[in-house]
Formats: C-alpha cells, sequence, structure tokens
C-alpha cells in the first residue's frame, strides 16, 4: 500500500487539507502531520531551540491526524524521523493562494514539499489561485483532483533527484481549466510597502503592507499558465547554483587573493 504524508502551512483544521487527504485517498494510505496554526509565508524553517510538542486531533469526518507547533517543514521531518513508518511520498497543501515565481522562497507549502526531497521522498505542493480578498468560500475540489491526477503520475515515474513539483491550479470549476502544463518559474512583481504606525505609547512599530502581488504572464511561466486558465506545474531543482553564470564568476574573481 502506498503511504503518503499529507501537510500543509495554514493550519491541519484548514479546508484545502482536507480535500487533499480526500482526494489522496483514492491512492493510498494517507496520513496528516500538519501545523497547529497558520505559518503562511514562513519560508524554510527548522526548529533547533526548543521542544516540539505533536497531539492528535481529528478531521472534518473524524479520521485521526497530527498537528504539531512547528513549521510545515518541521512536520515533514517529524514524520520522517519516526512519527509515520515508510512513507513513500509527501504531498503539502492545497494553499488557498498561488505560490508563483519568487514566492516558492516565502511558502510554507512549498518549503515543506522541499523538506521532503531532502529526506529523499518525493516531494508535491498544491495551491489553488484564488482570486484576491476573496469572500465566499473557496472550492478545492479542481485543485485535489489535479493534485491526485500528479501524484498517481509521480508513483508511477521516478522524479530526478533533488526536484520538487509545484502545482497551480486556477480556482475554476474542473471542467473549465483547459489541461495542465509544465512551466518554469515566472516572474512576481510585489508592491510591498512599509507602513509606520505608533502604539498607544508613542512607540512606532511597522508594518510590511501593500497591495496584493501580480506578475508578468509570459507564456510557459507558471503565472502565464494560470492567467491562461490552465494548471501549472513547475519542477523545482534544491542545487540553487547559477549554473549560467558560474564561469563568469570565476573569471571575476580568479585575481582576487585566496581564488
Amino acid at each position: 500500500m502506498i503511504k503518503i504524508l499529507v501537510t500543509n502551512d495554514d493550519g491541519v483544521t484548514a479546508p484545502g487539507l482536507f480535500a487533499l487527504v480526500e482526494a489522496l485517498r483514492e491512492v493510498g494510505e494517507v496520513s496528516v502531520l500538519a501545523p497547529d496554526h497558520n505559518w503562511s509565508a514562513s519560508g524554510h524553517v527548522k526548529t533547533l531551540h526548543r521542544p516540539l510538542r505533536v497531539k492528535e486531533v481529528n478531521l472534518l469526518d473524524g479520521s485521526q491526524a497530527l498537528t504539531s507547533d512547528g513549521a510545515p517543514s518541521d512536520c515533514v521531518a517529524l514524520a520522517v524521523l519516526g512519527l509515520v513508518d515508510d512513507l513513500d511520498l509527501v504531498v503539502s497543501g492545497i494553499n488557498p493562494n498561488a505560490n508563483v515565481g519568487h514566492d516558492v522562497t516565502y511558502s510554507g507549502t512549498v518549503t515543506a514539499a522541499m523538506e521532503a526531497v531532502i529526506w529523499g521522498l518525493p516531494g508535491l505542493a498544491v495551491s489553488l489561485d484564488s482570486p484576491d480578498n476573496h469572500l465566499d468560500p473557496l472550492d478545492y475540489s479542481a485543485a485535489a483532483e489535479y493534485a491526485r491526477r500528479v501524484v498517481e503520475l509521480m508513483l508511477e515515474n521516478k522524479l530526478p533527484s533533488e526536484t520538487v513539483l509545484n502545482l497551480n491550479v486556477p480556482a475554476l470549476p474542473l471542467d473549465d481549466i483547459k489541461g495542465l502544463q509544465v512551466t518554469r518559474q515566472g516572474l512576481r512583481v510585489y508592491h510591498d510597502e512599509l507602513l509606520v504606525r505608533s502604539d498607544p505609547r508613542g512607540v512606532p512599530y511597522y508594518w510590511i503592507g501593500g497591495d496584493p502581488p501580480t506578475g508578468i504572464p509570459d507564456q510557459g511561466t507558471d503565472f502565464g499558465a494560470l492567467k491562461a486558465g490552465f494548471a501549472s506545474l513547475t519542477p523545482l531543482n534544491l542545487d540553487l547554483t547559477a549554473v549560467g553564470v558560474l564561469e563568469k564568476i570565476r573569471e571575476l574573481f580568479s585575481d582576487h587573493p585566496g581564488g
């Protein structure tokens, strides 16, 4: 029996996680170990200087899950190191917002999948490209179905080592999604502003605010695929070496002492 770990960065009670669990139960035995609170935009965290707590909780259908006060990547490490036996695959999500372009460096969803790959397991991150400032409950069913299809292919075909898959799905009914494109990372455009306020004692504090990020919808990119109505699957490599400029940097520093 295939054994799949599901985690996320929105917390164990998030509806996106439960939708993913339900879909992946069609593929194999699903275990859940997810954070006990929201860790969105937490990046790749490794908790080393305090103990981690784990407890049992129930999902919406009454099934058992584990939750931890650690980060998403901590949850994966805890599972792999012994809390969940004989795992074959880790799937992280479903995040309620897209993780495209440079988002992958901030995303707890994506870095949980990266943690899996560090431990030698296939890792998939799944996100829904929901509208900004949406008020209605999100429908995760299409994203969950695409995640199931990708997981089945991952289990049938061994991925190259150190490769993470990042799946983003439009917030559309399943029949309205045009298909799946394998893409490269696009360019995310951030509109952050530094907001300065004062607390009741007159001491300044700071808030990173601004409008939601946008992106450049170039053809062949994750952002471009979503804007065209396709689901996007982007292979990410944990080796961050800029191979294309390696020789140029070597030449620049060749005469430097110690070079």
